[in-house]
């Protein structure tokens, strides 16, 4: 088989690869190892989280109590702040900047970009990504891209304030609003770095998936966390070129003198000479990548999640094939369905029943995801670990989150709820929440193989679970009520409508969810980085999983395996495997059998 032709050639050379010396400027900065980079992108993940988490907890706190001065806000936000009161165009801007770290940096970039780039090459039984350079140079934009949108934070103007969504004419007229000016200008260079970082890093997992999986290791055998990976990346090939296109139109409208997107605009009674742009245009182009953005982050989650679910299940996974069949279907179906986004931009109500058919088909494969992964926990014999209860979080969150999905998938109903308080309920469930989820199982599970063994803390952990997952619960579901009374989001206070007072009192309770949700995060914080480097060394598969790499060395070396790379021989999933004559275990005393063990000889390979 070609495609194993290059694992053997990178076999040949492997001794003189991985004994070189080292400095630390290579080893730690300007990496080449796809394991380095991987943690490269979680920390950067993590301290970008963070400083969406902070942003949150600010508006909230705005929410919840409108009319207070808090010295919190001077201290932080200095002009913007002046006397414990906080802007109103600041606020906008705190939501606008949250949703874009949370969604690009945090999602896309700390999720995706930290466990494909470790477990690609590891599970597959690769030495490396198809190129270690270029890995190197996608997590460097990201970086460079996390940095000028943290500038952004700090120009005299304020930052970006037109949503996370940047729909023109706020976003496209420097003089609209304060964060119209320099703040939206870096806002749009930081995406364009971004989007080249994230293109860079697709390629490189397509290309690893393909041409470099060891020998026996066909697509039918791959995990299901490569399956996630590799289709997730083939979305971001397809769907972050067209957020480029909107994004450099946009530029040239702001500082060409173009008219993609601006018709006819009058502002501070000066006319403008724009004609003949639409900005439905440009809403069409963010969710064409919009839409798919959701499943680029919830795939690697869903990922993650089938393969933490069948170990700590002691179970093979429910119908392989047909999860491989829904990622794929999930994958088809995201780039279809972008303009139920849309249903009151004025389009044409034929449109909007095309557009809510191919939205409700995407839940069929979403239900097959949720009712095999209940198939497999159902009368399995449960390791409740923090990476199990997390990934079973997110089978809680995607079921409660994707229901309030068939609503807003519906034109006739989406317009009762559009641009209300249930629409972030519902995005927060299905897409924020579940994808944290599963970006905290897969931390807690793989811990051990970024650490060089180390564990973490598994009481922090379940105190980190249970308080997270009430917190969330506590802010989001309260969220769909008010939504349906109709309270708009973005407006930084509601004291101006008397028909709303009677729901500031569920905003202050959301907010005091939300602040205890928060501080859950610095449990895992600590817990994280107390590990690192006091975490009590586990065994090398401590969680007696059957995927490549827990066959690889704890200590890391560039190159994966210090010998030859182990071949493959059946799929991921042989947990409670018995012998087809005896009633004993194919591997006597374990209720596991690793890849890299050929069959026995009555053995039958489980059809899948």
């Amino acid at each position: 088989m070609s495609a194993h032709a290059p694992a053997a050639a990178i076999d040949h050379h492997d001794d003189h690869e991985h004994h070189h010396k080292e400095t630390f400027v290579t080893k730690y900065i300007f990496s080449q190892d796809h394991k380095m980079i991987s943690k490269q992108y979680l920390i950067t993940g993590l301290i970008m989280g963070f400083i969406g988490i902070a942003m949150s907890l600010l508006f909230r706190l705005q929410l919840a109590w409108p009319d207070k001065e808090f010295g919190i806000y001077e201290i932080l936000l200095g002009k913007w702040g002046e006397g414990g009161v906080m802007d109103p165009n600041v606020y906008l801007a705190l939501v606008t900047i949250h949703g874009t770290i949370m969604v690009f940096f945090v999602l896309t970039a700390g999720l995706s970009g930290t466990f494909s780039n470790l477990l690609i090459p590891l599970q597959i039984g690769a030495r490396d990504m198809a190129s270690g350079f270029l890995n190197m140079i996608s997590y460097w934009l990201f970086f460079l891209s996390s940095v000028i949108m943290v500038m952004s934070l700090f120009v005299e103007a304020g930052p970006a304030s037109a949503g996370w969504t940047i729909y023109p004419p706020l976003s496209a007229l420097p003089q609209a609003m304060p964060g119209s000016g320099a703040g939206m200008t870096l806002w749009l260079v930081s995406m364009a770095v971004f989007i080249a970082s994230s293109l860079l890093g697709s390629l490189n997992y397509i290309v690893t998936v393909l041409n470099l999986r060891t020998k026996g290791m066909s697509m039918t055998r791959l995990p299901l966390t490569i399956w996630a990976f590799f289709v997730t990346a083939i979305i971001g090939v397809v769907s972050f070129p067209v957020l480029l296109s909107a994004a450099l139109m946009l530029i040239m409208d702001r500082s060409f003198g173009t008219s993609f997107f601006l018709s006819d605009i009058f502002i501070a009674g000066e006319v403008l000479h724009n004609q003949g742009g639409s900005p439905v245009l440009f809403e069409h182009l963010f969710w064409f990548l919009g839409h798919p953005e959701v499943y680029i982050v919830l795939l690697p989650a869903l990922g993650i999640t089938s393969e933490v679910i069948a170990t700590n299940s002691r179970k093979p996974i429910f119908g392989y094939r047909a999860m491989v069949a829904s990622i794929l279907a999930i994958a088809f179906l995201s780039t279809i369905v972008w303009g139920h986004h849309m249903f009151i931009s004025g389009m044409n109500p034929f449109l909007g029943s095309v557009f809510t058919f191919t939205t409700l088909l995407i839940a069929i494969p979403s239900a097959v995801k949720a009712f095999n992964y209940i198939t497999t926990l159902w009368k399995g014999n449960l390791q409740l670990n923090p990476a199990m209860l997390f990934s079973i979080g997110l089978v809680s969150t995607f079921i409660t989150g994707g229901l309030t999905g068939i609503i807003l998938g519906d034109s006739a109903l989406d317009i009762n709820v559009h641009d209300t308080y249930f629409v972030v309920a519902h995005f927060h469930l299905v897409m924020g929440i579940s994808a944290l989820y599963g970006l905290f199982a897969g931390v807690y599970h793989w811990f051990p193989k970024m650490f060089e063994g180390r564990m973490m803390n598994k009481n922090l952990g379940y105190v980190h679970f249970w308080v997270t997952a009430i917190g969330a619960y506590g802010v989001f579901f309260p969220m769909h009520f008010i939504g349906m009374a109709g309270l708009p989001r973005r407006y930084y206070t509601n004291t101006a409508f008397p028909y709303f007072d009677d729901l500031a009192d569920v905003n202050v309770v959301i907010s005091i969810f939300a602040f205890i949700a928060g501080a859950a995060q610095l449990v895992f914080l600590y817990n994280f980085i107390s590990s690192m480097f006091y975490g009590k060394k586990g065994p090398k598969n401590p969680w007696n999983s059957n995927t490549l790499e827990w066959t690889a060395e704890v200590k890391h070396i560039h190159g994966n395996w210090d010998g030859p790379i182990p071949h493959v021989y059946r799929w991921a999933y042989d947990y409670s495997k018995l012998n087809k004559d005896e009633s004993d275990y194919v591997i006597p005393g374990q209720d596991f059998v690793p890849q890299d063990v050929p069959l026995q000889e009555n053995e039958e390979e489980l059809n899948h």
